[in-house]
């Protein structure tokens, strides 16, 4: 494998990892949203890997962002304007703190791909400096 399919590679991890940061993020924003385009409530989003395997680049990408179908949340509001009959909203399945927990991961592993290519880099500037 070439330092430029090392990259490439590092490349990949680091746009998987910022399309989920994204994702994290719109859910966040929504998190209280209790009416959308498509009608109810906003549903969390979750993004789907993939394995990229061809001659240039062996890493991960973003196949899909899904709806997660985990059930809604029922919260008794009755003065709310989307309140059913009983006083019920559906509400986001968004939980706050699961996306908290998620977003430290990614930029863990956003922080960890980053500094993998800087040693590569580095091994690389170092190997130039061999024949000097």
């Amino acid at each position: 494998m070439s330092l430029m399919n090392v990259f490439n590679t590092g490349e990949s991890a680091l746009a998987a990892n910022r399309m989920w940061l994204e994702v994290i993020a719109g859910n966040l924003a929504n998190a209280q949203t209790t009416r959308t385009e498509e009608g109810g409530p906003y549903r969390r989003k979750v993004p789907l890997f993939s394995e990229v395997l061809d001659a240039e680049i062996q890493g991960v990408r973003v196949s899909a962002i899904e709806q997660d179908q985990s059930p809604l949340q029922r919260v008794y509001k009755p003065g709310h304007p989307d309140a059913d009959k009983d006083g019920f909203v559906s509400m986001p399945n968004v939980n706050v703190v699961t996306e908290m927990v998620d977003m430290i991961g990614v930029q863990r592993s956003y922080d960890a791909n980053v500094t993998v290519m800087q040693a590569i880099k580095s091994m690389a500037n170092k190997s130039m400096d061999i024949g000097r």
